[in-house]
C-alpha cells in the first residue's frame, strides 16, 4: 500500500483494490481521493459498493457520524 503511481509502490496497493472489487460477498467502501484513483485506473469502480473522494467524511460514516452535507439535505423536506 502506498505511492501505487511508483511501480515500486504499486503492487501492494493493486494487489488490495482488486482483493476488494472481487469479494462479492462483501459491501466495499473506498475512500480517499487517491484510492478512487486507483480503483477507476483499474477499472474497478463498477465492482465496489461505494467509492467515495471524501476518506475523512468516509471514515466518519462508517463509523455512524452524522455528516453535515447529508444532514442538510435531510432537513430541507
Amino acid at each position: 500500500m502506498g505511492v501505487f503511481e511508483w511501480p515500486a509502490f504499486a503492487k501492494g496497493s493493486v494487489a488490495i483494490a482488486k482483493a476488494v472489487a472481487e469479494n462479492t460477498k462483501a459491501t466495499s467502501v473506498i475512500g480517499g481521493g487517491s484510492t478512487a484513483e486507483i480503483v477507476g485506473s483499474l477499472d474497478l469502480v463498477d465492482k465496489i459498493t461505494h467509492v467515495s473522494t471524501g476518506g475523512g467524511a468516509s471514515l466518519e460514516f462508517l463509523e455512524g457520524k452524522i455528516l453535515p452535507g447529508v444532514a442538510a439535505l435531510d432537513d430541507s423536506e
